[in-house]
């Protein structure tokens, strides 16, 4: 009899050991952040408590479990520790991961990236995507460095200083250090070997970076773009005109223009390459780094003209000679009329 009362007494035990270690283990390694849910940053304020961290963590949806993880937190100290911040927290992580994250003191490093972009304002949207300063903050940082940097930037040429690329900054890097950094980055991207290349065109950096986003613009394939590039500093040199379409675009403002008319032509702006020779002062868009090495590398041709190519395979015709030119266009917009003749039909049945 006494055995067999040891001997339950040892089964509970024991099966209260498993269950208890079965709960540990799902408290610490189960996913219970954003479960089958998005990535996403949480902001912890100064002065938050762990109360404050709770609230939000439910409220805001990015916990599973909140019984589960304030268990843990407290077995961690963390709720004795909670630090400010801007946190990223990921898709099914566990709590444990979570915890660490949010011990980080805010200085847990994310990756920014940003590309295809034309203004300021785009580029502040992508660009504090992560981060814990706000778009009108880094605008604000921006700005204030355009207007009183001895490096030659202005509010027209600054978006050049941001070679698109992927970088990590700390979740609350401050706007001013944000754009000190991406300053350095410019630095570094501008080797030697790149400015003796801009010298050896006649081109400054910032005026390599305003071709380079015409020439991007004007690419719809990527290898074309080396050629797209001479074409342009052929008329530089010659004074003529650019004649940029994407220019015009950029003047007017409308980014969904896709046909520039002779009435756009009589815009009065320094963006207007119809009507201004030169570059236009600042870039139309932030210029990949392709797009720029397509600039700086660009080979000896003798192109002026050039026209889409009937096949709409979104190459080009080049040429230097106007008749043959005009010969290109005339197929060009022969095809194209073709086509639009078809698409209406179609759209009749």
């Amino acid at each position: 009899m006494k055995f067999s009362k040891r001997l339950v007494f040892f089964l509970l035990f024991a099966i209260l050991g498993i269950s208890f270690a079965f709960y540990g283990y799902q408290i610490v390694y189960t996913p219970n952040i954003l479960v089958e849910k998005n990535d996403r940053a949480i902001v912890i304020p100064k002065e938050a408590t762990f109360k404050d961290v709770q609230r939000e963590l439910h409220e805001g949806g990015y916990v599973h479990d909140l019984i589960s993880f304030s268990f843990l937190a407290r077995l961690m100290k963390y709720d004795e520790k909670v630090k400010p911040g801007k946190f990223m927290l990921r898709r099914n992580m566990t709590n444990l991961e979570a915890i660490r994250t949010l011990r980080l003191s805010g200085h847990n490093a994310v990756k920014i990236t940003f590309n295809n972009v034309r203004l300021i304002s785009e580029l502040s949207e992508k660009i504090t995507r992560n981060l814990a300063m706000s778009e009108a903050e880094f605008q604000a940082a921006l700005i204030n460095f355009a207007n009183s940097n001895p490096h030659g930037f202005n509010k027209d040429n600054i978006i050049s200083m941001f070679i698109p690329n992927t970088y990590e900054v700390y979740h609350n890097v401050s706007a001013n250090q944000l754009v000190e950094r991406m300053y350095e980055e410019y630095k570094k991207f501008w080797t030697e070997e790149r400015m003796q290349k801009a010298r050896q065109h006649g081109l400054t950096p910032f005026e390599v970076s305003v071709l380079a986003s015409i020439v991007q613009a004007e690419s719809v394939r990527a290898d074309e773009a080396p050629l797209i590039a001479s074409l342009y500093m052929n008329r530089l040199k010659t004074g003529m005109p650019l004649q940029a379409d994407p220019t015009l675009v950029f003047a007017v403002g409308d980014f969904s223009l896709k046909r520039v008319l002779n009435e756009h032509k009589e815009i009065d702006s320094p963006y207007n390459t119809y009507k201004y020779p030169g570059l236009p002062p600042g870039p139309i868009n932030m210029p990949t780094i392709n797009a720029i090495d397509a600039v700086l590398n660009h080979p000896e041709t003798n192109y002026i003209y050039m026209c889409a190519k009937e096949d709409f395979s979104g190459r080009h015709n080049f040429t230097h000679d106007y008749r043959e030119h005009m010969r290109n266009a005339a197929r060009y917009q022969r095809a194209l009329t073709i086509e639009q003749q078809k698409a209406a039909k179609l759209k009749k049945k």
